[in-house]
């Protein structure tokens, strides 16, 4: 890489800040002209496929990860086992919510903090739970979905970061969040999803806990995924969300991270925007143009082979270039 380049490009990212003073979404970014060719960066680590690939198909394995079922606690267990691995200090974060029914549901948050002792942190999270009933299923609709994309890949993308981070030091802490319960709502009934995260945004694992942004990952593994600039992120978070599109454009990912103005969607992010005031942004897909997500979304073949491995590195690899170019001039 050129010098003349990482310098620029390290001041441009100097510029990320706390939440925007704009009433109103922006609006779109224009396109990038032109395909630019990948850079390689030796000092940023390289995500692996198959390390992705293999934490998405562990947690499939367990089955449908349910709250308050058998899969759900080992699965948990083993993502808590990952994280202590790698060397950070776990937090479970065990809670009693009402679910859509109105009826009580134990939730797990798990927390896995990477250099704990330092006060300037940052949020990397994702939903570990699957959804109980597939109702965008056209034959089983009552059936529970695997949730390989649809929770899987997210966590996936986390271990991966949390494998490779713990080897160096960079000069900010990080909080991986697997949020529990995001997926157990219906529709129709009002912040009946993304309870794990409603939860820990009134209830934060550390008290006056503060971060200074924070990066939620959904559905971020299928195969040729598109992630457009979600419209709460853009509102709450306009600089970083143009930050991590810019770095994909850079890296050669532009084709995952389009610069595409994307509805808004309640999800975890939603949350710690507006009750934690944690400026944060989502990283899903969604097809453009269309109120829908990945065409196996919500049904029973969410499972591992619509998972694909160029598309977790294009996430993790994205991250990971965020994170060590922001960390070098900080």
């Amino acid at each position: 890489m050129k010098p003349i380049f990482l310098f620029c490009l390290a001041l441009f990212c100097l510029s990320c800040h706390s939440k925007s003073s704009n009433t109103t979404v922006p609006k779109a970014a224009q396109p990038k002209r032109g395909v630019k060719k990948p850079i390689i960066k030796t000092s940023v680590p390289e995500a692996h496929p198959d390390s992705l690939y293999a934490f998405v198909v562990q947690q499939v394995r367990f089955g449908p990860r349910i709250p308050q079922t058998p899969p759900h606690q080992r699965c948990g267990d083993w993502i808590v086992k990952k994280f202590r691995s790698f060397g950070l200090k776990v937090i479970e974060q065990k809670a009693v919510v009402k679910d859509y029914r109105n009826q009580n549901l134990t939730i797990r948050n798990i927390i896995a903090a990477y250099q704990p002792h330092l006060k300037q942190r940052i949020i990397l999270c994702a939903h570990w739970d699957t959804r109980p009933f597939a109702d965008r299923d056209s034959l089983k609709k009552h059936a529970p979905v695997p949730g390989a994309n649809d929770g899987a890949s997210g966590v996936a993308v986390l271990l991966e970061l949390a494998r490779l981070i713990a080897k160096d030091t960079l000069p900010f802490g990080i909080d991986f969040i697997c949020w529990d319960a995001e997926d157990m709502g219906l529709h129709d009934v009002e912040n009946s999803f993304c309870l794990g995260s409603q939860y820990w945004a009134r209830h934060p694992h550390v008290p006056g806990y503060r971060a200074q942004y924070a990066i939620n990952l959904d559905m971020v593994g299928a195969k040729d995924a598109q992630f457009p600039q979600e419209g709460f992120s853009r509102f709450y978070a306009p600089e970083l969300v143009e930050q991590l599109w810019s770095t994909a454009q850079t890296i050669g990912y532009g084709h995952y991270f389009i610069y595409y103005e994307g509805a808004e969607i309640i999800d975890d992010h939603y949350y710690l925007n507006t009750l934690a005031n944690i400026p944060s942004v989502n990283i899903i897909h969604r097809i453009p143009g269309k109120e829908t997500f990945f065409p196996q979304w919500h049904t029973t073949k969410d499972d591992t082979t619509i998972i694909s491995k160029e598309t977790l590195k294009a996430v993790a690899q994205t991250l990971l270039y965020f994170l060590y170019i922001k960390s070098s001039i900080m």
